[in-house]
């Protein structure tokens, strides 16, 4: 195991080196001093990964993350994050602070700041609707009722997608300076709030779930 440390004084993380850690180590030593049976983590087990890293995870049966938005595309990792593959033990998120919001997504023309191109997003788009077996207008709706519905234990939404809200209110752009993590909302809508308490309740996950 490794992480990257960098020097204190030192502006940006580029100026830095990968340094061992006892990753088994560590983690027993947090469990024994928290005195408890499982570690309250959530593993980011996404990218680049190891083989190691993968392994200390199930050692110390921590949740991995499974993003749905890189389920339709050519990630490495796409086939993992496509809901019929789910471990129950897996935390499934419509998509992190990093990603574009699912209507954003769904929407992306291939503009300059776009990752994908026109080609790439046109694919995707469809193959997600085929896999959702959805149209654009509710394309939103069913892939958080995906996430419900999977074997997950932990499905988590940014409420930019429970409001359905466009790239206006994305979170973060990764690689950018200013307008990132400026988005703020007061309260929920009550009917979006009636729409979500009634799928956590179909499936499962709420105490008054029957």
């Amino acid at each position: 195991m490794r992480y990257w440390e960098i020097p204190a004084a030192s502006e940006t993380a580029v100026e830095g080196r990968w340094r061992p850690v006892p990753g088994h180590e560590l983690f027993a030593a947090i469990k024994r001093a928290l005195d408890l049976d499982r570690l309250p983590f959530i593993a980011e087990d996404l990218g680049a990964v190891s083989s190691e890293v993968f392994a200390l995870r199930d050692a110390f049966e921590l949740p991995g993350i499974k993003v749905l938005q890189f389920a339709f595309g050519d990630d490495p990792q796409a086939d993992s994050f496509k809901p019929h593959n789910y471990e129950r033990l897996s935390v499934v998120y419509t998509g992190t602070h990093d990603n574009d919001t699912l209507r954003g997504w769904f929407r992306d023309t291939g503009t300059e700041t776009s990752t994908r191109t026109p080609e790439q997003i046109e694919k995707e788009r469809d193959f997600a609707l085929r896999y959702l077996g959805t149209t654009p207008g509710r394309f939103v709706r069913d892939a958080i009722r995906a996430a419900l519905v999977s074997v997950a234990n932990f499905s988590i939404f940014p409420l930019q997608d429970v409001l359905e809200l466009g790239s206006a209110a994305r979170m973060n752009r990764p690689g950018t300076l200013g307008g990132n993590w400026e988005w703020r909302t007061r309260d929920l809508p009550p009917d979006r709030a009636e729409w979500l308490a009634e799928l956590t309740a179909i499936y499962g996950r709420t105490g008054g779930a029957r």
